[in-house]
């Protein structure tokens, strides 16, 4: 090592793996930069933010890109332009997957603008990047000096033959009934983010605790790091003079207005009333600057106190409910006529209309992934129109919020679907939130289910999802069932649990305080049961279960196997046999390399006619047996027939008929439609065929009947 190094190392045993950090060497120009190993896997996360806050910024500027490089697995990026473009789904929520737990941990006068990069560098196709990148990332915000109350910790649970495994490999997750990821501080969780199968309340909060003893190790290892490397800490600018008058003098003079405004249960109605108040309270402040600088904040905070300390001292929340009531639910399906399934869910002011489509092999997603390409047949997509807040903006592609309240509901959903083998189809989910109050992604869950249902996928049981809140001051504690958007805002989690009822399949947590006990955990998932079982009932009033057969709007699949060597036959020379029968049908045929075959028709004969030309194909021609086939060639010494699908055979002229034929074209002639008898096989394949020894009219075997009681051959059109 050269001198212009001065690396700073620290290793640790964890889960049977070695984890190591170490900085000093790469990115030295960033305020943090940690490369991080765990088993194979590495990664560089790096921390630069800006030394002063911006003017006017009321909120934190947090970004987090995590990218992951081609070369890490040793491969050339897919595409066109053979580099890294635009973030893969992945890679989006793994971004969101590390702000998450880290953002809550910054102090709350901490204002400037702060940037976290996670590059994955290698990858051993064993440990997921995931949970290196938030320690990695963990590590670098505490050595970099900004205003970081961390460290923080995370671990990925699994649950494998009733024993839980911290950090699975990849291998591992497959074969598991979890894939829970939960961060924390040594206090406590920060987040969680999981899919189950059915997993008990209980189990999933072990499952949590589980993880966050596991990863206090590396928490220790991380502040030893920075005993040696952190540096010096960013200086906190003093709270502005004005802040604490205005403060007071907002609380004396508005307080009552507010609690006014807020017991307007109509949300439009509400945000008008509390502008109003806003309105007369900043003119109370004209003139003077340096409280209107401070103006924002301090409203908000009353707006927090108003609203939180409400729900603590009487037990009732904005809308009248108490902490336990769901909003009034309306579940209906079955509302598009051309869909293959429709549903649209209500809870309150919170609605989606949520739409499933059936396809075949064809419609599955490809994904280019570090660990390899696969084909997923399951999509599910949220998107979140400004019209159902009542705003006016630009709209644009799906940002990280609409892709990660996606992957939510899918994980959600997935549990409960049939195998692939079972149910051969590709399923598009797409929720369109139409209005929303609060939890549009667990109204997506609910509105999935009966989408799915109502298009006659069979799942296992039906899938409803809640949102919880929390409200938490000192020891004095409040969990709610079902937020509302402003309970959401102004109070301390969103807690989401989504199951069947037998248990969960997909729980996520995220904090705006430092963290919780278990204790509060597991109030929250309780009380969360009782609501998960109060909505599945109520959307059973709408669908109770699967319908029993798929829309008849929705494509018929067809699954049998056909010998692996006849693959070719069926495709034939460039497609051209695959081609001609979809073209000349009108359906979809996916072949797969074990001879698989899936036929998908709308039309059920289409569907039937393209099974027999398949089958017709690979079937093997058998001696004895009459065949319906076409003349496709003319010869001095008999006829060729074409029969089952591609095979030929030949009517030597001495079978073409009872009597002697002078000649072939005195029975037949090319493109006649004719009936066979397979009389034989030689060696080489070839097969004789008898038209002579069958009814032409009616198909009959005449081979052994008089000549005299036997019909003059018929053939032709």
């Amino acid at each position: 090592m050269t001198d212009m190094f001065k690396v700073f190392r620290k290793e640790v045993e964890w889960a049977g793996r070695k984890l190591v950090l170490e900085t000093g060497k790469i990115a030295r120009q960033a305020d943090g930069a940690v490369l991080a190993t765990y088993g194979g896997t590495t990664v560089l996360a790096t921390v630069v933010y800006e030394k002063k806050p911006k003017p006017g910024l009321d909120f934190f500027p947090l970004t987090v890109n995590y990218q992951e490089k081609a070369f890490a697995a040793g491969k050339i990026p897919g595409g066109f332009f053979k580099r890294e473009g635009r973030p893969s789904e992945k890679e989006t929520l793994t971004s969101r997957l590390i702000d998450r737990p880290i953002r809550p941990l910054f102090h709350e006068s901490y204002r400037n603008e702060t940037l976290v990069v996670v590059t994955v560098l290698a990858h051993d196709m064993e440990n997921d990047p995931d949970i290196v990148s938030m320690v990695a990332t963990s590590a670098a915000l505490t050595i970099s000096g900004c205003p970081f109350m961390g460290p923080i910790g995370a671990a990925r649970v699994g649950h494998i033959d009733g024993q839980f495994v911290i950090n699975p490999t990849l291998e591992q997750v497959e074969k598991s009934t979890l894939d829970l990821v939960v961060a924390g501080t040594t206090a406590g969780v920060l987040m969680v983010e999981s899919e189950a199968k059915e997993l008990p309340e209980d189990v999933m909060l072990t499952a949590v605790m589980e993880g966050h003893r596991s990863f206090q190790p590396v928490i220790e290892a991380i502040i030893s790091l920075a005993e040696h490397a952190a540096k010096d800490p960013l200086p906190l600018a003093e709270p502005p003079a004005a802040a604490k008058p205005v403060a007071e003098k907002l609380k004396a003079e508005m307080s009552g207005k507010l609690t006014a405004a807020y017991t307007e249960t109509v949300k439009l109605a509400r945000q008008q009333k509390i502008a109003a108040v806003k309105d007369e309270a900043q003119k109370l402040f004209e003139g003077d600057d340096a409280a209107l600088a401070v103006f924002g904040d301090a409203f908000g905070n009353l707006e927090a106190e108003v609203v939180r300390g409400a729900i603590l001292d009487t037990g009732k929340r904005i809308d009248g409910r108490d902490t336990k009531t769901v909003r009034p639910i309306v579940a209906e399906v079955g509302i598009l006529p051309r869909a293959h399934g429709s549903a649209l869910f209500t809870r309150g002011e919170t609605q989606a209309l949520v739409v499933a489509t059936l396809g075949t092999g064809q419609d599955e997603q490809v994904i280019d992934a570090l660990e390899g390409e696969y084909r997923e047949h399951f999509m599910m997509h949220y998107n979140m129109p400004p019209y159902a807040v009542g705003e006016v903006r630009r709209m644009g592609s799906p940002g990280r919020r609409e892709i990660g309240h996606g992957k939510l509901a899918w994980r959600a959903l997935h549990p409960m679907l049939p195998s692939k083998e079972k149910f051969p189809y590709t399923i598009r989910i797409v929720s369109e939130i139409t209005e929303s109050n609060g939890s549009s992604s667990m109204a997506s869950v609910c509105g999935g289910s009966l989408s799915l249902m109502d298009a006659g996928v069979p799942l296992e049981r039906p899938v409803a999802g809640i949102a919880m809140g929390l409200i938490k001051e000192g020891d004095r504690f409040a969990v709610l069932s079902d937020i509302l958007g402003d309970e959401d805002h102004l109070g301390d989690m969103d807690f989401k649990v989504a199951g069947t009822e037998h248990g969960i399949t997909s729980l996520q947590m995220d904090l705006k305080i430092t963290s919780i006990n278990e204790e509060i955990m597991r109030v929250a998932l309780d009380q969360a049961k009782d609501g998960r079982i109060h909505i599945l009932g109520e959307m059973a009033k709408g669908l109770g279960g699967a319908r029993d057969a798929v829309s008849q709007n929705a494509p018929r699949i067809t699954q049998f196997t056909i010998p692996k060597d006849k693959i070719r036959e069926v495709i034939g020379t460039g497609g051209k046999v695959i081609r001609e029968i979809t073209e000349t049908t009108g359906t979809k045929i996916d072949i797969e390399d074990d001879g698989t075959i899936k036929v998908a028709a709308v039309d059920a004969k289409a569907g039937q006619a393209a099974i027999d030309w398949i089958k017709g194909i690979v079937a093997e021609p058998e001696v004895g047996v009459i065949y319906n086939g076409k003349v496709v060639k003319v010869v001095e010494f008999g006829a060729f027939v074409n029969f089952l699908g591609a095979r030929d055979g030949l009517v030597h002229i001495s079978e073409l008929a009872p009597r002697r034929v002078a000649k072939v074209t005195d029975v037949v002639k090319e493109g006649d439609q004719v009936k066979v008898k397979v009389l034989g096989v030689d060696d080489r394949g070839k097969v004789r065929l008898s038209m002579k020894a069958v009814d032409q009219e009616t198909g009959e075997d005449i081979s052994n009947k008089p000549k005299e009681e036997q019909p003059a051959p018929v053939a032709g059109e």
